[in-house]
């Protein structure tokens, strides 16, 4: 199993050292988290709490996960990162191609884009985007990003987006892998049928292992089960060395985890004591796995 470290909520400027870090202690990934604003009010709720309330406010720190990766991929050699998840029905992706190319070839090929549909409309409006039909749009953005990646000359012209022939250079040496978030019917089959992996939200254990059935049936369904593909898995309520071989019988590759908070250490904390939970952790499951 792979252990991939969140730094999620944390303060900016602890960003590159927590990388260091990470890479010094064993961990494979960085996950990047994704927020464009904080809207003083939403039409949606937020899928992924019980009362749909929102666990963070409008002054908790965010940052561009692309230029997140870009920084700390310049003070790390090893580490890789990834997008969990990029809102993507707010963004071009013709701009997203070049973005993530840049990123791509700035870390050597050590980026993977993790994308959702995103669940708030305004972040979508306000962008410019239409939050109707986000599905289908995603379905086309991910075609396209695939395309441009790809290398060479290439156009396209779908439902939504559509232009003539253009390159970007240089393409990406390896394709960058694209990684589908979403825990509803839609978001699995979307994964199954596009994805290289499929990176869940937070889930119980028993969620878990009824999502990954799923996704086997999906991919059986459409012919891709010989093609490599990754579980990247929020568990709530599996820990340890014992807990994270349970996550691996049952399919997960790659673990996300927050190590800190496992010590006591919030979000905010001080990076010493950040670093100390990662150290502790990688001293205590990862050295035993």
């Amino acid at each position: 199993m792979k252990f991939t470290l969140a730094v999620a909520l944390s303060p900016l400027d602890q960003l590159t050292e927590l990388a260091r870090t990470a890479e010094e202690h064993g961990y494979d990934s960085i996950a990047l988290p994704d927020s464009l604003f904080f809207a003083e009010r939403t039409a949606a709720a937020y899928p992924y709490t019980v009362d749909g309330s929102r666990f963070w406010t409008a002054d908790t720190p965010w940052v561009d996960p692309l230029i997140a990766a870009a920084a700390m991929g310049a003070v790390t050699s090893r580490i890789r990162f990834y997008t969990q998840v990029l809102k993507l029905n707010p963004r071009n992706p013709v701009l997203l191609a070049r973005q993530v190319g840049s990123v791509a070839n700035l870390t050597g090929d050590r980026f993977g884009l993790g994308v959702g549909l995103g669940w708030a409309p305004e972040e979508s409006e306000w962008c410019g985007a239409s939050f109707d039909h986000r599905g289908r749009r995603a379905d086309e953005a991910i075609e396209i990003l695939r395309l441009i990646l790809g290398g060479g000359m290439v156009s396209y012209q779908g439902e939504f987006y559509a232009f003539d022939r253009l390159q970007m250079s240089p393409a990406p040496r390896r394709p960058v892998p694209i990684y589908v978030g979403g825990h509803t019917e839609p978001g699995l089959r979307r994964a199954a049928r596009t994805g290289d992996g499929w990176s869940s939200a937070m889930i119980t254990f028993d969620e878990l292992r009824e999502v990954i059935d799923r996704l086997h049936t999906l991919r059986a369904e459409y012919g891709r089960t010989d093609h490599p593909f990754e579980i990247q898995a929020v568990c709530l309520d599996r820990f340890g060395p014992d807990g994270y071989r349970q996550q691996a019988d049952i399919g997960v590759t790659d673990a996300i985890v927050m190590p800190w908070v496992n010590y006591g250490v919030g979000f905010d904390g001080l990076l010493a004591a950040k670093q100390d939970g990662l150290k502790r952790f990688a001293d205590e499951v990862i050295g035993k796995l």
